[in-house]
């Protein structure tokens, strides 16, 4: 009993082994939907911002100071091509080569960082706060919420750096939190180009 029994036992645990592997991974159709949900909050955010904009005769406000374009237009194009360098590093462990997957994902995470620093550097330098009227108050809401996001992006790189030390942790066979933080990172960038254009250069 003891012997067939303890075969059967380890044979059923391999079986079920196997077909716990064999199922259908969802926990990226769940990071989708979770960016989806997020990608409402923005939506009414957008929304909100559009509707200010119609319902006053000028916008922004009369005695508004007028956004800079140059350093948020700089910020934009290292956002932008953060995403093309990140996706160097979802290439590179496809094909097992963890150094890479550092190397890209790296440097993304010091474009992001650079990219919060001149959104800190945006804010203490412009001419209007919080309260100062109805676009001032959109226009902190907007960015300060996107650059939340950039925040928790940049931690999600981290993350997958930090667990890239580990032997084998990432391979090309498993390497969900590499797509997981890519996918977010779009997400952010694409959430940004929207916002440019609203706030920047309409």
């Amino acid at each position: 009993m003891s012997i067939s029994t303890s075969t059967d036992i380890t044979t059923s645990s391999v079986s079920a082994e196997h077909a716990h592997h064999g199922h259908p991974d969802h926990r990226l159709f769940g990071v989708v939907l979770f960016l989806i949900a997020e990608g409402m909050i923005f939506l009414g955010l957008f929304s909100a911002f559009l509707i200010y904009r119609s319902m006053l005769p000028v916008w922004p406000p009369e005695g508004t100071p007028e956004l800079e374009t140059l350093l948020p237009g700089i910020n934009s194009i290292i956002l932008i091509s953060s995403s093309f360098v990140m996706h160097q590093g979802q290439a590179a462990i496809k094909k097992n080569d963890v150094a890479g997957l550092r190397l890209w994902f790296g440097l993304t995470a010091l474009m992001g960082a650079i990219f919060l620093a001149g959104q800190l550097y945006e804010y203490f330098h412009l001419e209007f706060g919080l309260t100062t009227n109805l676009f001032a108050s959109s226009f902190y809401v907007l960015t300060g919420f996107h650059g939340l996001h950039v925040t928790v992006g940049l931690l999600l790189i981290l993350c997958v750096l930090w667990r890239a030390q580990r032997p084998n942790h990432y391979s090309s066979e498993s390497h969900f939190g590499v797509e997981a933080a890519e996918l977010y990172w779009h997400f952010v960038d694409v959430v940004w180009v929207i916002l440019f254009i609203l706030v920047y250069l309409l």
